[in-house]
C-alpha cells in the first residue's frame, strides 16, 4: 500500500513537474542575451569609443567569472529560500545590466553592468537547473538538459531584433530595451516556481546513482569531484572562447560580411553562424543530455567532446571559407552545449541532490577559470597573427577531456558508488 501510495504521488506530480521545467526554460531563454549576443555589440562598442577590443572583453570575462563564482552562495540561498525568490532577484539583476550597459559610456561602466549581470544570470541559471536536478532524478540528463537549452539556444529568438537595432546605430537602445524585457519574462516566471518534496521524485533504473545526500564538505574530500572539475575547465573553455569572439575571429578571417546564399534567403556568415550555433547549443544539451540517461554520462562525454576538438581544429584550418565557417561553428557549438547537462546530472548522480546546489555551484566555478583565457585568447592571436594557434589549443583541451572520462571518470565513478554500498540497476547491466 506504501508502495501504492508514493506511485500515486508521482503520477499527480507528474504534469507539475513538467511546469516547474517550462518555466526553467522560459527564465534561461530570457536570461541566455547577456552572455550570447555580447559578441554583437563589441564591435559598436569599439567603434564608438575607440576602446581596445581586449579591454571591451574584460568585460565578458567579469561577466562570467561573476555569474560563476559565486554560485556556491547562491546555492546556499537556494537551499534556504526556495528557487522562486532567489530567481525573482536574478530576473532584476539581469534587466538592470543591460539598464546600466544602455547608459555606459566607460570601462568602468560596462564593468560595472558585467557585474550586475553576472549575479543575475547566477541566480537564474543556477536555481533553474538546480530545480530541474531536484524535480526528475529519473531523467536527469533530458530534464538538466532541456533547461539549459533554453540558456543555449534563447539568444536565437532576438539574435537577428537585436542586430538590426545594432545595425540601425543604435546599441544603447538595443541594451534598454532588451534589457526590460528579459528582466520581466524571468520575473514573472519565477512566481509559480517551486521545489519538490520527497514523495514526488523518482530515482533512474538505467544510472548508477547515490542515494546518499553529501555535503558540500564530503565532495570536496572526494577525488572524483576534482577529475569532474578539471574536465568541465578544459572542454568549457574552447567553447567560451567562441561564444565570446566568435564575431572578432570572423571579422580578422575576413568571413564576416560574406553573404550565404541558401537560394531561399540571403544573410552575412557571422549573423547566420550566430543564428545556427545557438540553436545546435540548444539542441546539443538535451540531445546529449537524453544520450546520457540511456549509455552512461562517460560514454557520453567521450563522444562530445572528441566531436568538439576535432571540430576546432578543423574550423582552425578551413575557417576562412565562409561555408565552412558557418557549418563547422555550429558542429564545435552542437558538442560544446553539453557539457551543462552533463556534469550537472553526473554531479547530482554522485553526490545526490539535497545539497547541489552548493556541490555543483563549486563544480560550476570550472567555467569562470575558463573565462580567464578569453582575453588571453586575444593576447596569443596578436603575438603569433593567426586565431589557429588558439584554436588548436583549446581542442587539445578537449581531446584530453574525452580521454579522461573513459580513462579515468568512469573506473573513479564505479568505485565511488561501490563505496556507497549502490547496487548496479538492471538497466545499467543490461547496457553493460
Amino acid at each position: 500500500m506504501a508502495s501504492s501510495s508514493a506511485a500515486q504521488s508521482v503520477a499527480k506530480s507528474t504534469p507539475n513537474r513538467w511546469l516547474q521545467i517550462v518555466l526553467g526554460v522560459a527564465c534561461m531563454v530570457a536570461a541566455a542575451n547577456i552572455q550570447y549576443a555580447w559578441t554583437l555589440f563589441v564591435p559598436e562598442i569599439q567603434k564608438t569609443f575607440g576602446w581596445d577590443r581586449a579591454a571591451i572583453q574584460v568585460a565578458f570575462t567579469i561577466f562570467v567569472i561573476v555569474q560563476t563564482w559565486l554560485t556556491p552562495i547562491e546555492g546556499y540561498f537556494i537551499d534556504k529560500y526556495g528557487p522562486s525568490r532567489v530567481v525573482m532577484f536574478g530576473g532584476l539583476m539581469t534587466g538592470l545590466a543591460w539598464v546600466v550597459n544602455s547608459y555606459a559610456t566607460s570601462l568602468t561602466g560596462f564593468y560595472v553592468g558585467a557585474v550586475i549581470g553576472g549575479i543575475g544570470v547566477g541566480c537564474v541559471y543556477a536555481t533553474c537547473v538546480n530545480n530541474a536536478l531536484k524535480w526528475f532524478p529519473d531523467k536527469r540528463g533530458l530534464a538538466v538538459g532541456l533547461t539549459a537549452g533554453g540558456y543555449g539556444a534563447g539568444s536565437a529568438l532576438t539574435i537577428l531584433p537585436i542586430a538590426k537595432m545594432i545595425d540601425a546605430g543604435s546599441y544603447a537602445q538595443a541594451f534598454f530595451t532588451f534589457g526590460l524585457i528579459q528582466g520581466a519574462i524571468i520575473i514573472l516566471a519565477a512566481a509559480f516556481m517551486r521545489a519538490p518534496a520527497k514523495d514526488e521524485v523518482r530515482f533512474s533504473t538505467k544510472v548508477l546513482q547515490t542515494r546518499r545526500d553529501y555535503t558540500l564538505g564530503e565532495a570536496l574530500r572526494t577525488p572524483v569531484f576534482y577529475v569532474m572539475l578539471l574536465m568541465f575547465t578544459c572542454t568549457v573553455t574552447g567553447g567560451l572562447m567562441a561564444v565570446a569572439q566568435l564575431g572578432v575571429i570572423a571579422q580578422d578571417l575576413g568571413v564576416k560580411n560574406f553573404q550565404v546564399n541558401l537560394y531561399f534567403f540571403t544573410m552575412a556568415a557571422l549573423p547566420f553562424a550566430l543564428m545556427l550555433d545557438r540553436i545546435m547549443n540548444g539542441i546539443s544539451r538535451p540531445l546529449f543530455g537524453f544520450v546520457s540517461d540511456r549509455i552512461g554520462r562517460e560514454k557520453t562525454m567521450f563522444i562530445a567532446f572528441a566531436m568538439e576538438g576535432i571540430g576546432i581544429v578543423a574550423l582552425g584550418y578551413f575557417g576562412s571559407n565562409p561555408w565552412a565557417f558557418v557549418i563547422l561553428s555550429g558542429v564545435v557549438f552542437l558538442a560544446w552545449g553539453e557539457v551543462y547537462s552533463l556534469f550537472s546530472a553526473t554531479a547530482a548522480d554522485t553526490f545526490g541532490s539535497k545539497h547541489i546546489g552548493k556541490i555543483y555551484g563549486v563544480l560550476y566555478c570550472a567555467k569562470g577559470f575558463a573565462a580567464l583565457f578569453v582575453p588571453i585568447g586575444n593576447v596569443i592571436m596578436q603575438a603569433t597573427g593567426t586565431w589557429s594557434t588558439v584554436l588548436y589549443t583549446v581542442a587539445t583541451m578537449d581531446l584530453i577531456a574525452a580521454f579522461l572520462a573513459v580513462a579515468v571518470l568512469r573506473p573513479m565513478l564505479k568505485r565511488h558508488h561501490a563505496a556507497n554500498g549502490v547496487a548496479v540497476p538492471a538497466g545499467a547491466l543490461a547496457h553493460a
